[in-house]
């Protein structure tokens, strides 16, 4: 099964938290894909949250995929060394 989420507006350590459990609980096999063409601002909160997705979905034996990363949180994730851990489409 394959899911789509889209993300849209700041980013933030104002926001973030309340993103958390937007991923829902993946099933094993399942794809899900992360839309972030609607950000509109990021910070580290950003990159924290990511990486909570992405530990779900590894335990829950699900695909991860972020598209559409701006380019604020595509520098951070540069900045953290975290590039080759997040799954993101090329």
């Amino acid at each position: 099964m394959s899911t789509s989420l889209q993300i849209s507006g700041p980013l933030t350590f104002d926001t973030a938290a309340r993103q958390l459990d937007s991923l829902g609980v993946p099933g094993p096999g399942s794809k899900l894909q992360v839309d972030f063409s609607g950000v509109t601002e990021v910070d580290s909160a950003a990159v924290a949250l990511l990486l909570h997705w992405s530990r779900q979905a590894r335990a829950a034996g699900a695909e991860l995929e972020f598209i559409a990363v701006p380019s604020g949180l595509h520098q951070l994730m540069g900045v953290y060394g975290l590039k080759e851990i997040l799954p993101q489409a090329g």
